[in-house]
Formats: C-alpha cells, structure tokens, sequence
C-alpha cells in the first residue's frame, strides 16, 4: 500500500493537492496522512500572548486544528468514495518542516504531495516558503501542484537529468508506477553543450533504462546553457503534463532550491511538479 503525506492548511491551494493526489492514485491502493501543523497558527492571534494564556491558546488552536482536519475530512470522502483510499489525520503543535519530516521517518511515507503556495504567500513567488523548507530539507519525493492546476492525467511527463550521479531505486519505482498507471510517455531530457555521455553517465541512464522498462520512454538531448529556458521551452512545446528533477547536492534543482531570495528563483512551473531524491532512505 502506498502512503502519501499531505500537509495542508486548509486553503484553496491545500484543497486541490488533495483532489490531484486522489485522482493519480485512484487505481492504487493508498494510505493518505492528512497533516496540518499549526505552532506558528498560535503566534499569528490579535492577542498578545503571555506565559498566563500561552497554555489556552495552545489549547484552543489545537482543538481547531483538530475539528477543522475532521471537516476537511468529511469533504474528502464526499468528493472521493474509493475504497482502495483510507485517511488518517495528524494535528500537531510543531512547525511544518520538522513534523513532516518526522511523519515522512515514522510511517515510512512514499511521497508528499502539496500546494505550491500557502493562504499567507506571495501570489508572485513560484513557491511559498513551506513548500520550499519541504523541497529542501525532507528526504522524501514531493509531489507540487500549482494553484488552481485542474487534475488531468500525466500522458506527457518530462524527466530532466544530466544523469551524473545514480539514482535510487525507490523513487524510480515511484515514477515508474506514475508512469504505467496512466500509460505515460516519459522523455529523459539532458540539457548539455555535448552530444555524448561518460561511461558513468551512460551506466547511470542504463539503470533507468532497466527501472523504467515497463514504460514508454524516449531518450533526448538538446543543446542549451540556459536550462530554465530549455525546460520551459520543452514543456510548452511537448503539451507536458508533469516535470520531474532529481534534488541532490550541486545540481540545476537545489541551486534554485537554496537561492537567499525566493522571489528570484529561475523554476517556474505552471505543471505539477515531482521532485525526487537521491537520498537512501529505509
């Protein structure tokens, strides 16, 4: 059974992660975590707080963190009836980041899926700043959906990698299993000056190869410094329907990820977007 985690907060945005993430996996059978952590909730009220009241806000924060995930919950089972989904919910006093993180470790979560943007960001940013601490720092693939992106199925999705470093066979799988559930053509681009690989890049393309059999995929190189470009330029094109990047250390992704400002991150996807690891996990 798969097990995807998703954090909300109760937004229009967090609303329509939920509706993709049921739609993709409607023919899996799937455990869905619905996550909202609200410590920062408890500092945002009109009233001061003070060590004589911090207990009772606490409280009364939780316990509609609470009643609010029961409603989301009740809206969830409305839309979607699929008896190969169970949904259990998770209220916590932490910060977003670290209890998913800790969710992602406990249950031995297989994706995150989530929102681009929260209820407080800046509409003009690509990603709000949870989604973005998400990206960083939790050793799990996530799954983002634009704000407003109406669910269709992934028939085009778009594999950019310089296939410089192996890849795990966990998150492979995962793309692999998107990918033959929706009948997917999947197109491995290498955005290079070069026409050819090293020795170790093609044993490392070999070994999608050898994960993605069971899926129709092409093999692609095209000539561009500047990657952004060449990705927007692809997914327009080739009518794209789900870009994928690997986070690992030194690449294109997380020297977007870790720019000081992020209103002047060089992604901006108007497509799901599902950021893989290469980080070993369990």
């Amino acid at each position: 059974m798969k097990k995807i985690l998703i954090p909300i907060d109760f937004s229009e945005n967090a609303i329509n992660a939920i509706n993709y993430a049921l739609a993709l996996f409607k023919d899996e059978f799937c455990k869905f975590y619905i996550l909202h952590a609200y410590q920062e909730d408890i500092y945002l009220s009109n009233v001061p707080i003070t060590r004589e009241i911090i207990k009772e806000v606490i409280r009364t924060v939780g316990k509609d963190s609470q009643l609010q995930l029961k409603n989301t919950l009740k809206q969830i089972k409305k839309l979607s009836q699929n008896s190969k989904h169970i949904f259990k919910i998770i209220s916590a006093n932490n910060i977003l980041v670290d209890e998913a993180d800790r969710v992602v470790e406990e249950k031995n979560i297989d994706l995150i899926v989530m929102g681009t943007r929260g209820k407080t960001n800046n509409k003009k940013l690509t990603f709000g700043s949870h989604t973005l601490q998400v990206l960083k720092y939790v050793k799990c693939p996530v799954l983002v959906i634009p704000e407003s992106f109406t669910y269709k199925e992934p028939d085009h999705i778009l594999f950019a990698t310089d296939y410089s470093i192996p890849y795990q066979q966990r998150e492979l799988e995962l793309l692999g299993e998107i990918a033959s559930d929706n009948n997917s053509i999947v197109d491995l681009l290498y955005i290079s000056e070069g026409n050819h690989l090293s020795l170790r890049q093609e044993s490392n393309q070999s070994f999608i190869k050898e994960n993605l059999r069971n899926t129709k995929v092409h093999f692609k190189i095209t000539k561009d410094k500047n990657i952004s470009n060449e990705i927007y330029r692809y997914i327009k094109d080739y009518e794209t329907d789900l870009l994928v990047m690997i986070n690992r250390r030194h690449s294109f992704l997380e020297n977007i990820l870790f720019q000081d400002n992020v209103d002047k991150i060089g992604l901006s996807v108007n497509i799901p977007f599902l950021a893989l690891q290469n980080m070993r996990r369990n």
